[in-house]
Parts: C-alpha cells; sequence; structure tokens
C-alpha cells in the first residue's frame, strides 16, 4: 500500500514529550514505597501505554486509583507515549515491564519471531470507530470510499492503524495515507483544519468529535455487535501484555498484576458509567465535560470484558485481519497459543 509519510507538527511535539508517568503509590519520592498492610516494600512494574486518556485504560487507571494494585503489593507507574508501537519498544527494550495496548500486536510480534503474551484481556471489543469529517459526509459514506485520503491515526504501526488498513482493504479502497495525529486534542484539531478526511480514534475523542459536529460515523466499532458487523469476527481490543522471558521468569509479580486487573473489571461490572466517572482523575474528562464523558463509557460499557478471560475465536478472528493486509503476518503460519495465556485469570482468587 502506498504510504505518503505525513506527520504533523503537533504529534511530533507530543511523540518528543512522550515519556511521563503516574503512579499507584502516589510517591514522587526516589525511596521505595511502602505497602500500608505489611509495610514490605512495593514491587515497582512499569507499564506503557499510547493515549492515556482514552476509555480503554479505565481498567488500568482505576486498578491504580482504587488501591487495587496496592493491595498486591505492587507500585505500578504507568508511562503514557504516543502510539501503540512506542509502547511495545519501550518494552522490548526493557524500559517497562509491560503493556497496555492491543492484543493484535502480540500476533503481529510473535509473527515477527518476537514473543510476547497477552495475560489479561481488558476489553472484548477494540472500542473504536472510524469517522469521516463532516463537510466530506455526504461524498464519503463508506470506507470504500478513502482511497487517496488522508486518514488519521494515533501513530505509524499502532492498533489504529492496523484496523484503518483492514477497513480500506477489506472495502477495496487502496492506497489511503495513514497520517499520525495521537487522539484528544490533535485528532479534533486534525479535523478542524481539515489535515484529515478521516480517521480511526476512541472516546472520549469521538464524542467530542460527534458533539462538535466535526465529524460522521463510518464504522462503530464501540460493542461487541458493532465490531461483528465491521470485521466479520470479535477482535479483543486493550490487554496487559508482557515479553515471554519475564512471564516465565516473574510468575508471582504477573499473577499479583493480573489479580488488581481482575478486580478492577470486576468493579466496573458492578459500578455504573456515572459512579465509574467519578472515581477517575478530573483530568480524564477536560476534553470532553464530565457529563460528556459518562454518556460515552455508557455508550461502549460492553466494551469490557467481564472476566479477563481471551473471548472465544478472538485469536483467531484477528488473525484472519491482520492476515488481510499485514506483511508480518499474511500468508504466515503463527502459533496463537503463543499470543496469550488465560493461566493468570484462572488463578485469580473469587471475589
Amino acid at each position: 500500500m502506498l504510504r505518503h509519510k505525513l506527520t504533523l507538527a503537533v504529534a511530533a511535539l507530543a511523540a518528543a514529550a512522550s515519556l511521563t508517568s503516574c503512579s499507584s503509590s502516589g510517591s514522587g519520592s526516589a525511596a521505595p514505597a511502602q505497602n500500608a498492610g505489611s509495610g514490605a516494600p512495593l514491587i515497582t512494574v512499569k507499564v506503557a501505554v499510547s493515549n492515556s486518556m482514552g476509555q480503554g485504560y479505565v481498567p488500568l487507571f482505576l486498578a491504580q486509583k482504587l488501591g487495587f494494585f496496592r493491595k498486591q503489593g505492587l507500585d505500578v507507574q504507568v508511562v503514557n507515549v504516543s502510539s501503540g508501537a512506542q509502547t511495545f519498544s519501550l518494552m522490548l527494550s526493557k524500559q517497562v515491564q509491560g503493556v497496555v495496548g492491543f492484543y493484535d500486536h502480540d500476533i503481529d510480534l510473535v509473527a515477527k519471531g518476537t514473543n510476547t503474551e497477552d495475560v489479561v484481556q481488558l476489553l472484548q471489543a477494540p472500542g473504536m470507530v472510524e469517522v469521516v469529517r463532516a463537510d466530506e459526509a455526504d461524498t464519503i459514506t463508506s470506507p470504500s470510499m478513502l482511497a487517496g485520503k488522508n486518514v488519521g491515526i494515533s501513530g505509524r504501526g499502532g492498533s489504529t492503524e492496523f484496523l484503518a488498513d483492514y477497513l480500506a482493504a477489506h472495502n477495496g479502497a487502496a492506497n489511503i495515507h495513514p497520517v499520525g495525529v495521537a487522539s484528544g486534542a490533535t485528532f479534533i484539531a486534525a479535523m478542524q483544519h481539515k489535515q484529515i478526511d478521516a480517521g480511526v480514534t476512541t472516546e472520549p475523542t469521538i464524542s467530542k468529535l460527534l458533539s462538535s459536529h466535526l465529524a460522521k460515523v463510518l464504522v462503530d466499532m464501540r460493542s461487541v455487535a458493532g465490531t461483528q458487523a465491521a470485521l466479520g469476527g470479535p477482535y479483543p481490543g486493550t490487554a496487559l501484555s508482557m515479553t515471554t522471558e519475564y512471564v516465565n521468569n516473574n510468575k508471582p509479580t504477573v499473577q499479583k498484576l493480573v489479580n488488581g486487573l481482575v478486580e478492577s473489571l470486576r468493579w466496573i461490572q458492578q459500578h455504573s458509567a456515572q459512579q465509574i466517572t467519578d472515581a477517575m482523575p478530573s483530568s480524564f474528562y477536560s476534553i470532553t465535560g464530565k457529563d460528556a464523558y459518562v454518556q460515552a463509557l455508557a455508550n461502549q460499557f460492553g466494551m469490557y470484558n467481564p472476566t479477563g478471560l481471551m473471548p472465544t475465536d478472538g485469536p483467531q478472528s484477528v488473525f484472519r485481519v491482520l492476515s488481510a493486509w499485514d506483511p508480518a503476518v499474511k500468508g504466515r503460519q503463527v502459533d496463537l497459543s503463543k499470543t496469550y495465556t488465560d493461566e493468570f485469570v484462572k488463578n485469580v482468587p473469587a471475589s
């Protein structure tokens, strides 16, 4: 597929200032954080994310905010970067121990000979929408009409690009031009200034675009049913991924991480969108406003995985989607059992 290397200056600035982190201990001190229950030092684990304000990361940040990691004896430090590809680069270079990002990266990496695996599946749908700029919505009514158009994505090599590429290839639109515009304010600005014709993004960016009449929906993948209609099968989204080497050498720590995240998933199922938003830092809804954030969360509540287990047929469906366009996967045999494990989720104590 022909690529025009289009990079917005604002996205470059975002990448340059990418390494920001927050800690579940709430301490900025260099001294080891202490476990309030036992007094023992907490185990520090660094986890990378991209677009930390996206609602796909709610289980991670709730586990921090509500103390689920701390209860497990962990100080989880979140490192925020501008694209999914960057998160996995940080993990492979051992700057972080894990990535909360899309499961599809694990298949892509295993196909390339790099062993990473999903240890808990947080989303059972992508929670993404392909939108078209409002002033072009009358002429671009499906992904098949995006040939030659600038399509906004979070960053090159990320899951928004994976799905943009698949929707284009599957619908016969050759030669789309992916443009890295991150998400949130930078994605919205790219629409406002007509730097992109369409794009794939997440909540709360989606709701802000729609309420501001800047964009309209082309393909809605915020629910399991919508994903099935768009992609022909399930597409489990955000997961905690780690290198297989780290998992094998640190099973007790991995189990503690999974325990905290599954507790967060269970908490989500027991609370309303309003209650979940009330528990989140106010910075997470600064772009949309609190009411719009609550509504966006309610609109895609079904994307959250109630169990943390990999959905049935999820790996096979994601592999099929990637095989349609990804040179690393297309025509290759990939042992999907190496791309995820349910071992740790099955060992989480009952609530």
